[in-house]
């Protein structure tokens, strides 16, 4: 009696799920992808907004019109990434994480419908929010956020139905710098109201006046040292003015250019790790501590500062990225790291660069550590040729080791990427002794013969040697 061969029953595809439709999450949820097919792996991702995969950082260039339509900030769209076979769902909001039984609640954001979904494995991917005061009006209808592109539409809108031509930023950081100047582009007369000394408070505050002056050329009135307590609205409920202590700013739109924080209500709610700064804490290969099957990357987590070895929370799309291929290819069977970070930002204020990396001086002795610091002035290209523009190079050296700290720039066209050179060596941890050795790319057209970075080196390297006998 013949037997028939049994069939062999195929192993179900284990279920990644991902929260968050942007550049972390959709960056993890691509690159596992790649590595595994749908027969392996299928891929459940959730977005609760209008818009995936976007830059958030191009959104003041857009409200400023440098950039000349949303779509340009979108880099992948939501049917693209289903045609890779990534199960997209938009407008639709994770609610729930239930590490135990491991699944997630998800709500239909605008049919109210709710659902289970369970999981092999996720990805939180939540990004972060802007910080809004606790202050009366701050929810005032006028009143914006600007972290997506839902937000930098609604601001847009605004701008274009606004009453009169006054705008308030409220703030100082990347963000209010960026907004201020993207409503001097609109045509609105600007105030920006900000609580420390100088605006930047990424950079020291000597650099940060350089970056106030320029403000001021653009016509922005800059009221420093100054808290908000409260917005003012009329009697339809509009904003009509900021508060502070001392006074009054008449305001047609306001712009919250505060800050973030982590995103991370649900991982909170689950039990999940997180550090002093409010984001999730993970290992070097974003998996988060302590669970074997949940990643998180992207603005929701904190990340290890290599200059001061401690926990910091640094929202950039380039970490965010990088978070998701590092967690997408371990999900996908290969094996990779994200080390850490030396906190390299730039930005601009009109025709000015402003860069940073590494350590502030505020951050040096946080950390304990005694330290040097220069601050060179020179040029971008070299003083003869035609264009050379000024740039003033401010460099911290930790005395007796002589190890670059930190490095911040203010200049013209040129400046700011120069900053890459100082991120390496600090990534490298090489002393300002060693830099000056540096052999950097020279022409006339692109640098003097001592370019500033080697410049402030040399004269921190002599600080170091004078000091530390």
């Amino acid at each position: 009696m013949s037997m028939s061969r049994a069939s062999r029953t195929s192993r179900p595809p284990e279920r990644l799920v991902v929260i968050g439709g942007d550049a972390a999450g959709m960056s993890a949820a691509s690159q596992a992808r790649r590595l595994k097919g749908p027969d392996e792996l299928e891929i459940v991702a959730f977005e609760r907004g209008h818009f995936s995969s976007f830059s958030a950082c191009g959104i003041p260039y857009w409200v400023g019109g440098d950039v000349a339509g949303r779509d340009e900030l979108i880099a992948r769209t939501p049917e693209e990434h289903r045609a890779r076979g990534i199960d997209l769902r938009m407008r639709t909001e994770v609610t729930e994480i239930d590490v135990a039984a491991g699944r997630v609640r998800a709500r239909n954001v605008d049919s109210g419908a709710e659902a289970w979904t369970s999981y092999d494995k996720l990805v939180i991917a939540t990004g972060a929010r802007p910080i809004r005061p606790d202050l009366p009006g701050a929810d005032a209808p006028g009143v914006h956020g600007v972290q997506t592109l839902d937000d930098g539409q609604a601001l847009l809108d605004a701008l274009a139905a606004a009453k009169g031509r006054r705008a308030v930023v409220v703030g100082a950081g990347y963000i209010g710098v960026e907004m201020a100047e993207a409503m001097i582009n609109r045509g609105y007369r600007v105030t920006v109201v900000n609580r420390g000394s100088e605006p930047m408070s990424t950079l020291d505050p000597d650099m940060g006046r350089l970056v106030h002056r320029a403000m001021e050329g653009l016509g922005i009135t800059m009221v420093d040292d100054a808290e908000v307590t409260k917005i003012l609205t009329d009697d339809d409920g509009e904003v009509r003015a900021v508060g502070t202590e001392d006074a009054e700013y008449p305001a047609d739109v306001v712009v919250l250019g505060i800050g973030v924080r982590p995103e991370t209500g649900l991982a909170r709610a689950a039990g999940l790790p997180l550090g002093d700064h409010g984001g999730l804490l993970t290992d070097l290969a974003m998996r988060v501590r302590g669970h074997e099957n949940i990643w998180a990357g992207g603005d929701c987590v904190e990340v290890l500062d290599l200059v001061s070895g401690r926990e910091r929370h640094i929202p950039l799309g380039t970490h965010a990225n990088k978070h998701g291929q590092v967690i997408g290819t371990n999900l996908g069977g290969g094996y990779a790291t994200f080390p850490g970070v030396v906190g390299t930002a730039v930005s601009k204020v009109c025709d000015l660069e402003i860069a940073r990396t590494g350590l502030r001086e505020k951050d040096a002795r946080r950390a304990g550590l005694q330290y040097e610091t220069v601050t060179i002035e020179s040029t971008s290209r070299a003083g003869y040729y035609p264009n050379a523009a000024p740039m003033t190079v401010k460099m911290l050296a930790e005395r007796r080791t002589g190890r670059l700290l930190g490095v911040q720039i203010v200049g013209r066209e040129g400046a700011a990427k120069r900053v890459d050179i100082a991120a390496v060596a600090l990534t490298a941890r090489m002393t300002v002794e060693e830099m000056t050795a540096l052999d950097l790319g020279y022409a006339p057209p692109f640098s003097p013969v001592w370019d500033p970075i080697l410049v402030a080196a040399r004269k921190a390297a002599a600080a170091v040697r004078r000091n530390s006998g």
